[in-house]
């Protein structure tokens, strides 16, 4: 039996990239979560007055990974200390947030924070966890975009210092 997990990292196509190389890992989609507005648009979502963020919703299997190994991963690929957006992402639309699909993932999850500023508390921890609301899937030209337009994403990622940061905070100490 297969089980869920979302998460909010920024732009949603550079989380889906990294998440989607992990073993276990079922099927990713980028989709918006997190706000009031029925279906919202990519457009709808970007403009920062739907609520909603750019989020990854992740099928795994958990006899080959657990959500809390998938939250380290969450964690290694966030600046947790930002919740105006993340990189050269600006808006509460591309903070990032944890939102748990049952009552044992917000367990784990909170207790993966606590660790994570108990192991690092030069950091301020901006993140927070959420129940899931209403998933919707992004347009079917943002699922897999990596894949899809590979120069653009490698550009974009590299311009935005989604790698520079995350090497900086997460350098070992």
């Amino acid at each position: 039996m297969t089980k869920f997990a979302t998460f909010a990292a920024g732009c949603f196509w550079c989380i889906q990239n990294d998440l989607d190389k992990i073993e276990g890992v079922i099927k990713t989609t980028v989709g918006y979560t997190g706000g009031e507005a029925a279906d919202p648009s990519y457009e709808d979502v970007c403009s920062g007055t739907t609520g909603h963020v750019e989020a990854l919703q992740i099928e795994f299997d958990p006899e080959k990974i657990s959500y809390g190994a998938l939250l380290q991963h969450f964690w290694e690929n966030v600046d947790p200390t930002r919740d105006d957006g993340q990189f050269c992402d600006q808006g509460t639309q591309y903070r990032p947030l944890i939102f748990y699909h049952e009552e044992e993932q917000r367990k784990i999850a909170e207790e993966s924070k606590r660790s994570l500023i108990e192991k690092r508390p030069d950091l301020s921890i901006h993140v927070e966890i959420l129940p899931i609301g209403i998933f919707y899937p992004a347009e079917e030209y943002h699922q897999k975009y990596y894949e899809k337009n590979p120069i653009r994403y490698k550009f974009y990622r590299f311009n935005c210092g989604r790698d520079k940061r995350l090497k900086e905070i997460w350098k070992p100490s």
